[in-house]
């Protein structure tokens, strides 16, 4: 199982959100650092990149030459941005037997203009000058502030950029529209009730022509935050029933190597 994590997010953190839980139920895990994340932005600077499958595809290469690496088994799961991340890689990287996207956006200007008053967002990207001026003045208001500011300040470091009116244009880039029915593999979507950044993820399942599954998790059990951060262990529960039923319909386990645990790596 290769995890992915998002905006925010390091390999460390991974074994926790799902390393831990995989290796539990017999997966061998590889987490790492991609670009605009962990130790490849704060000690490489690095930015993050939209074209998930030039990172994931090299990362498919490097498990195909290990022995304890089942080739009809590598699964690809990805949290919060990674959460799109995951199902942008598969989209073109065809090795994978499944793929899971956790609380992803299925558009990532989108789940971020919403938060923005509708009649500048509809400026966006090249709208009326002085309106657009006036955005970027509230934005730059809004990321002064310690704990309110803080995503932007963090999105604008992850992608190397110092304009948040910048971040807008790029944002567009990381979208799965129109491109959905290039993934092949059956694929997991989820999104917790109170979360808007996932907000969308029923439509990317709806848009997804391969075998699906999609679950929204509730505050009633819990897991109605980002991620399912209050349960995560309700979230592990259904995805990897899930995914055990679409690696081995019939129930039998494969043979395999004995697992050697978890590998954490930059790449």
């Amino acid at each position: 199982m290769i995890l992915v994590t998002g905006y925010d997010g390091t390999a460390e953190e991974l074994y926790f959100a799902n390393g831990a839980a995989a290796l539990e139920r017999g997966y061998n895990v590889l987490a790492f650092d991609g670009p605009g994340q962990g130790a490849m932005l704060i000690d490489r600077w690095v930015p993050l990149r939209p074209d998930w499958e030039n990172v994931i595809t090299p990362v498919v290469d490097y498990l195909l030459t290990r022995p304890d690496v089942d080739p009809a088994r590598i699964v690809l799961t990805g949290l919060s941005l990674g959460g799109y991340l995951a199902p942008r890689a598969a989209t073109a990287e065809h090795r994978l037997a499944a793929c899971i996207s956790d609380c992803g956006p299925y558009d990532v200007f989108d789940a971020t203009a919403r938060r923005l008053p509708g009649f500048l967002a509809r400026q966006l990207p090249d709208g009326n000058p002085a309106l657009l001026r006036l955005l970027g003045r509230l934005v730059r208001v809004v990321m002064n502030k310690p704990t309110a500011g803080w995503a932007m300040r963090r999105n604008l470091m992850a992608h190397g950029l110092s304009d948040p009116l910048e971040y807008f244009t790029i944002a567009r880039q990381y979208s799965l529209k129109g491109i959905e029915d290039r993934i092949a593999c059956p694929t997991f979507v989820c999104s917790a009730e109170d979360d808007d950044l996932s907000i969308d993820a029923r439509k990317l399942y709806n848009a997804l022509t391969c075998p699906k599954q999609y679950r929204q998790f509730t505050s009633a059990e819990g897991a109605g935050q980002h991620c399912e951060s209050g349960a995560r262990t309700v979230f592990h529960q259904h995805a990897f029933d899930w995914l055990d039923q679409v690696l081995d319909p019939a129930g039998q386990p494969a043979p395999a190597a004995p697992p050697r645990g978890p590998l954490a790596s930059t790449c």
